[in-house]
């Protein structure tokens, strides 16, 4: 059975840089699409970045896009999101999720929203704060 765990969250300056990481354990990641999201307090879930399971389609939100790269090493079973430029408004726990793109299709191709990820993380915080 497919786990997520993230990692790499704390607490930096604005104009500083944060790479979280997404390992999975039980499977391989080879077939799935991954998603960020994250929550800020008081807020929805939003959707931050996707990558499809090959590597071959990225997307990212409007509010990240130029600073945050997302990227994946199949062989390590694992996705990164580089954040840079951390604004305070990047504040929020950070969330990665899966989904089985070779049964599901591309979440990526379109607007990737929180639903159609079946398999989730439990977060980690990213504070950004002078």
């Amino acid at each position: 059975q497919l786990q997520l765990v993230e990692s790499g969250g704390g607490l930096v300056q604005p104009g500083r840089s944060l790479r979280l990481s997404c390992a999975a354990s039980g499977v391989t990641l080879d077939d799935y699409a991954i998603g960020w999201f994250r929550q800020a307090p008081g807020k929805e879930r939003e959707g931050v970045s996707c990558i499809s399971r090959g590597g071959g389609i990225t997307k990212y939100a409007d509010s990240v896009k130029g600073r945050f790269t997302i990227s994946r090493d199949n062989a390590k079973n694992t996705v990164y999101l580089q954040m840079n430029s951390l604004k305070p408004e990047d504040t929020a726990v950070y969330y990665c999720a899966a989904l089985n793109q070779a049964l599901y299709g591309n979440p990526c191709a379109g607007t990737f929203v929180r639903s159609e990820f079946h398999t989730w993380g439990q977060g980690t915080q990213a504070t950004v704060s002078s």
